[in-house]
């Protein structure tokens, strides 16, 4: 979609710089499904097929296999506006499935759907992965979705990638404070500090180990642990608690530093405006340069 400024680009080690887009074998699902309303779900399958002048008989078999695969084989007959949200989505990816296209781009797909369908939606495309073995370029706003789909993901801002890497590796060791805030959920704790004697301080003046050179340290709240006051790194007051079931969700307010965030298994019997205190997990912790940059 947009001219090439420097380099070559490739598929599959042909260089297509100067193919036509309708020619490099690339197939496009759309935020927004881009179906034809006025075609049926088998036609809609079809069409690439169709405009390519493929007999009607060839067409057939290979859109009702894909249907089958999603669903959507009593449907065929069908015009998207009697579909619901998931199945036009299903039906702009059996759409892209049918070409066998040597890559897939997917523009936010999942962005249309209520949250249920998302998650529905989710394990469909990785089921597809796995079945297709294609290659599948993702984007997405939703870390989430990210994390749960992606083999490599690419962290871009503004324009720029932040960082490359395994799903884990951006979790486990961000490269800069924009990837430690944008990966996991609840977002990670992070807290400013300048050089003190003993370690790094806190602007409430307790002391925190860690590299001299940090002007920031990073905690995720499950790396969080609640100890009784005094007993930890830091003294806090609840603010909320959050039950999740499983889980609980502990907003704190630490004096002079502000909110922190922790998530701890099971329920937990803390009230608001009881005080506490937070243990910080020290395998854990991440020390971020004033620039921004990860510290080792």
């Amino acid at each position: 979609m947009e001219p090439i400024s420097d380099g070559e680009f490739t598929i599959d080690g042909e260089i297509m710089n100067e193919v036509r887009p309708r020619d490099r074998d690339i197939a496009m699902v759309f935020q927004s499904y881009a179906l034809y309303p006025h075609m049926s779900v088998g036609r809609n399958m079809g069409f690439s097929m169709e405009i390519r002048r493929t007999p009607e008989a060839q067409r057939r078999g290979p859109v009702l296999a894909v249907a089958r695969t999603l669903g959507l084989d009593k449907l065929l007959d069908r015009l998207p506006r009697a579909l619901s949200g998931g199945q036009r989505q299903r039906v702009a990816m059996g759409r892209a499935i049918v070409r066998s296209p040597k890559a897939f781009l997917f523009d936010e797909p999942l962005s249309n759907l209520d949250a249920a369908l998302r998650v529905e939606m989710r394990l469909e495309i990785a089921r597809l992965h796995q079945r297709l073995d294609a290659t599948m370029i993702y984007v997405t706003h939703d870390q989430v979705e990210a994390m749960t789909l992606a083999d490599r993901i690419v962290v871009l801002n503004a324009g720029e990638i932040q960082q490359v890497g395994t799903p884990l590796e951006l979790y486990e060791r961000p490269a800069n404070l924009f990837v430690a805030r944008f990966i996991g959920s609840p977002t990670m704790n992070i807290l400013d500090v300048t050089p003190g004697a003993g370690g790094l301080q806190l602007k409430n003046n307790m002391t925190l180990r860690g590299p001299s050179q940090a002007s920031h340290v990073g905690i995720r709240p499950e790396h969080l642990d609640i100890a009784a006051r005094g007993a930890g790194d830091v003294d806090a007051e609840v603010l909320l608690v959050e039950r999740l079931g499983s889980d609980t969700n502990v907003y704190t307010s630490v004096e002079q530093v502000g909110p922190i965030l922790a998530r701890l298994n099971g329920n937990v019997a803390l009230q608001p405006g009881e005080p506490i205190a937070l243990r910080f997990d020290p395998g854990h912790m991440h020390f971020f340069a004033q620039s921004g940059r990860a510290l080792v």
